[in-house]
């Protein structure tokens, strides 16, 4: 038996003794795991600075803040969305419970990346946990730091058996990926999501597959274009470029390129100063295998702005590039690096074209004063987020779900979206052993009268809370008239009293 098989096992094993069903465990575990962010906030920011150059400041705003924010509201929210869910009824149910209720899944399998290894990481345990969920944790071998003080520290926190932490290469997470798990959540790229979900449909395990692609940003001409661009470059160049929601390129009609090039050029000296290089704030691509693949992105493009490089550091400036042909080889594939090429088209229709006639993004960015024409982007192009006039930040909204269409991914997390994703909806109805006359229609033999009486009771839904309302309403109203002929005021204050009574069970 492999080191990864007993793992799993022993989670299935602690999972099964259903000591997370208790909403009251589940917050422990919540609390334990802020706990850890918390105190472990320098050991995490020393690992993301060795993996990729980034500040302390920086893995606080863009990894652990939103971890803390997505913790709390789980949570405070916790029993709330675990209650059982009640539904509509149709008229042969009205007397019965019906609901649906969430009931864990398992055993979840959780594959981080590594561009930002603690938020993408952990925020699926977080719904996992909070959805009564055993889970294994497998962080990025690449963020190889990240990694290691995940695995050392993490158990002293968490529930070393319900929670364990696996580290490795390809062939820990290939052996991983053989175990029978009950939903696998994966972060990273379309082409090993493709490996992960047929290793997935052996055993008919549900995937939620994060992956990525080429999120358009298309600005009009008519905007605000200082304001555009510097949105634009704060999105495009935190983390080095590499970050999925990024924007991967610009669609604009020509007679604005050279100004949306000097603006992104200002906003990077801004940003970064005249030497990027030597800025803490500006990262390093993850590692050399990465740097000579978003350097060969280059060949066949013209440089506007930027396009410095230092191997040994794995330094790559902020990069503009310009004139940008559909076909060029910084097309072909995201880029996920800190190069920005602009692409010119004659309008928005072009531009909503050229969007189409590739694979659905995670994002579509739009640049516009126009209300109208960003409805049309929206009703036009398919992609897992719409953005209109900024860039990342409907990433920090947990009421939105997060996640991909077709090659940029499937299912969708944050907030209750983490909970439901790996709950089972389990539908209820609870009838009781009495008004058997009512049933005798579905029992044979089958009459047309019978058929007549079904189409009615099972066709007719009814909203309970409505109807409730509806029936107190009424009462409200035949009070009401009843007080006008009342007289004395000993009545009249009893009436009244009635109605405040009323009125206070009247409401939804």
């Amino acid at each position: 038996m492999s080191r990864e098989q007993m793992v799993v096992d022993g989670a299935r094993k602690s999972f099964q003794t259903g000591k997370t069903k208790p909403l009251d465990y589940r917050t422990h575990q919540l609390k334990s795991l802020l706990r850890f962010i918390t105190e472990r906030r320098k050991d995490i920011a020393d690992a993301v600075k060795r993996d990729l150059g980034k500040s302390e400041h920086g893995t606080e705003l863009f990894e652990t803040l939103g971890l803390e924010g997505e913790i709390k509201l789980a949570i405070e929210k916790l029993a709330e969305w675990a209650a059982p869910r009640p539904v509509e009824k149709n008229l042969l149910t009205i007397l019965d419970d019906v609901y649906i209720q969430p009931e864990p899944l398992g055993v979840v399998l959780i594959i981080g990346a590594w561009n930002y290894p603690w938020a993408v990481t952990l925020q699926p345990l977080v719904g996992a946990i909070a959805a009564g969920n055993a889970a294994v944790i497998k962080p990025s071998e690449v963020s190889s730091h990240s990694a290691k003080v995940m695995e050392e520290f993490l158990p002293q926190y968490l529930d070393k058996d319900l929670y364990p932490v696996v580290i490795g290469g390809v062939s820990e997470t290939q052996e991983l990926l053989k175990q029978r798990f009950d939903h696998i959540f994966y972060t990273g790229n379309s082409t090993v999501g493709k490996l992960v979900m047929e290793a997935a449909a052996r055993h008919l395990t549900p995937v939620t597959l994060e992956l990525g692609g080429k999120s358009p940003c298309y600005i009009d001409k008519n905007c605000d274009i200082t304001v555009a661009c510097r949105r634009i470059t704060w999105g495009k160049f935190v983390n080095c470029g590499q970050t999925c929601i990024a924007p991967d390129y610009i669609l604009c009609e020509p007679c604005i390129q050279s100004r949306v090039v000097k603006e992104i050029e200002k906003n990077i000296k801004e940003f970064y100063t005249d030497n990027p290089k030597t800025f803490e704030d500006y990262g390093r691509i993850i590692n050399q295998q990465h740097f000579k693949r978003v350097m060969a992105l280059m060949d066949g493009s013209t440089v506007a702005v930027g396009g410095d490089s230092d191997e040994s550091q794995c330094y790559i400036a902020p990069t503009v590039l310009k004139d940008v042909a559909g076909d060029s080889k910084v097309m072909k594939e995201e880029i996920f690096g800190p190069l920005l090429p602009i692409i010119t088209v004659s309008s928005v229709d072009e531009a909503i074209q050229f969007i189409k006639e590739r694979e659905k993004p995670l994002v579509v960015y739009v640049f516009s004063h126009d209300k109208k024409l960003i409805k049309r982007v929206i009703a036009e192009t398919s992609s897992g987020a719409l953005l209109a006039n900024d860039c990342l930040v409907h990433y920090t909204v947990s009421a939105l779900p997060f996640g991909g269409v077709g090659n940029s991914g499937m299912g969708c997390y944050h907030g209750q979206h983490s909970f439901d994703q790996v709950s089972h909806m389990r539908s209820c109805l609870i009838k009781q052993l009495k008004m058997e006359g009512v049933n005798s229609m579905r029992y044979p033999p089958h009459t047309a009268r019978k058929l007549g009486w079904a189409r009615f009771l099972l066709l007719k839904s009814v909203n309970v809370s409505r109807l409730r309302r509806v029936v107190l309403l009424a009462l409200l109203a035949g009070m009401a008239a009843f007080v006008v002929q009342v007289k004395t005021q000993k009545y009249y204050q009893c009436s009244m009293w009635f109605i405040i009574v009323l009125l206070k069970y009247a409401r939804p």
